[in-house]
């Protein structure tokens, strides 16, 4: 039945996608907040079709964070980079820049001015990722950065980069570490099994700005990987308690 239920899954998905992209072409030459608007009822009905199809939900635990803050998220799976823009007031996500150049999505995400960074660029893309932070703060948003870069199973060694750190030490902003259980749900070959129950996306006590940058990781890497570790043997259980 998982296979069944992530298939239909799939088949919406690209129903709710290909008919968005394609009726919102004339956003390009729109104000942003269209898109802004177009990208949110692209997750809403998304995850509409993840709860009724796939029967997968999501629960938030913690005080979401309003704008003017750096936030650090855990990533496991498409599924964080959805839900964050849902559940924020349109943050500015840190992403690699080859996904801007994928026709249709990379277009949107250029409008909905997301900052895209060039993982081999090192100091030089550093650097240019801070000033396109700073002007996003300052035009009243939020930045959401993915601190390990890349996806990472749940139970593997985490991976943390430097960049969330340069960002945390030159925006002087608070960060709020994030911790997530979404790889035990959104999982298999491409992400493309959807199991059954409630993924949960938790907000941690922000870190206060100004702390050396070795304590400041240690604080966020602990924080996130500890929560983390808490909420996939919950949802191992669950998990187990349902098959």
């Amino acid at each position: 039945m998982t296979i069944l239920r992530s298939a239909i899954f799939i088949l919406w998905f690209a129903l709710v996608t290909v008919v968005l992209a394609v009726g919102f072409l004339p956003a390009f030459a729109l104000p942003r907040a269209v898109t802004v608007f177009m990208a949110r009822l692209w997750v809403r009905l998304n995850f509409w079709g993840l709860r009724v199809f796939a029967g997968l939900g999501f629960e938030v635990r913690g005080p979401v964070p309003g704008k003017g803050v750096l936030i650090a998220l855990k990533h496991m799976s498409m599924w964080e980079t959805m839900a964050i823009y849902s559940v924020l007031d349109d943050p500015a996500i840190i992403l690699k820049r080859s996904l801007t150049n994928v026709p249709f999505y990379g277009w949107y995400l250029r409008k909905a001015r997301m900052i895209a960074i060039d993982r081999e660029g090192g100091a030089q893309a550093l650097r240019a990722m801070a000033v396109k932070a700073r002007a996003e703060l300052d035009a009243g948003r939020s930045i959401a950065i993915f601190p390990e870069g890349t996806r990472v199973k749940p139970g593997a060694a985490p991976d943390y980069k430097s960049g969330v750190a340069a960002l945390y030490g030159q925006l002087g902003v608070p960060c709020v570490p994030v911790a997530l259980n979404s790889g035990l749900f959104w999982t298999g070959p491409v992400g493309f099994l959807k199991k059954k129950g409630t993924i949960v996306l938790q907000f941690l006590p922000a870190i206060p700005p100004g702390l050396p940058r070795r304590d400041f990781m240690r604080r966020l890497e602990g924080g996130i990987e500890t929560a983390t570790g808490a909420l996939v043997a919950e949802g191992r259980a669950l998990l187990a308690g349902g098959a």
